[in-house]
């Protein structure tokens, strides 16, 4: 049996609707440039969420939750948290993501009333559809601890290039590679012949295999110039760019 101190950071502990729900406001989040945002909690038991309620009122404390009745319980809500450097609950960062998630239909417990405001909470109804017009675009990396970034990246295409929108500006995201030394190859390449300043490429992780990111560029025509560059030099094999 589970611990009533233990937290769960597992998406798969939520109902299916929420798991979408969940995925496709981090998927919107990075979009819009919002990537240092990652789980802190999801399922929680009716056991854990009585001993929360109990901090600060029959135990030391302060309080931590206003309900014992809360949707974490029925598997429909997550909390998150900001990475540093900001504050932890960065209510700048939170007002973002809870913006987003109107549009999604996800309640932000920001909008509540201050004897139930829960910034870092979100939940759904128990009949959430995703709404018209958004759909997952790719695999959505949500974090549950601070020190990975959320990534979207986009359907595979063995070792396609994909222009990335990142809010107004682009990024370039290859396919994958088999090993870490080769996509720490292409990175030695991208800074060697000046296509992407190597000190903004970053290395990702996806499933047993690697990509590489790169910065910013400020319009899609610059990252699609970018692509070519790589393509011409064969830095990978063929490239494509598409819009997110």
């Amino acid at each position: 049996m589970v611990s009533v101190t233990e937290t769960c950071r597992d998406l798969s502990e939520l109902t299916t609707a929420a798991q979408l729900a969940c995925r496709l406001l981090f998927q919107e989040c990075v979009k819009a440039g919002i990537d240092d945002i990652f789980i802190t909690e999801t399922y929680r038991s009716q056991a854990r969420q009585n001993y929360l309620y109990e901090q600060g009122r029959t135990r030391p404390g302060s309080k931590v939750t206003w309900t014992l009745t809360s949707n974490h319980t029925s598997r429909r809500a997550w909390d998150i948290a900001v990475a540093p450097p900001k504050d932890l609950y960065n209510i700048s960062t939170l007002s973002r993501v809870g913006a987003i998630a109107k549009k999604l239909g996800i309640t932000w417990g920001g909008y509540w009333p201050i004897s139930s405001y829960d910034a870092p909470h979100f939940e759904i109804p128990t009949n959430w559809k995703a709404p018209t017009g958004y759909e997952l675009e790719g695999t959505v990396i949500v974090p549950s601890n601070s020190k990975i970034k959320v990534q979207l990246i986009v359907k595979d295409k063995g070792q396609a290039v994909e222009g990335v929108n990142d809010g107004k500006l682009y990024r370039v995201q290859s396919g994958t590679y088999t090993t870490q030394t080769q996509v720490n190859a292409a990175k030695q390449a991208l800074g060697k012949y000046k296509i992407a300043n190597a000190d903004y490429v970053r290395i990702v992780q996806d499933g047993g295999k690697w990509r590489f990111i790169t910065g910013t560029y400020a319009t899609h025509v610059v990252a699609n110039n970018a692509i070519t560059e790589m393509k011409r030099l064969g830095v990978l094999s063929y490239a494509e760019a598409i819009q997110a």
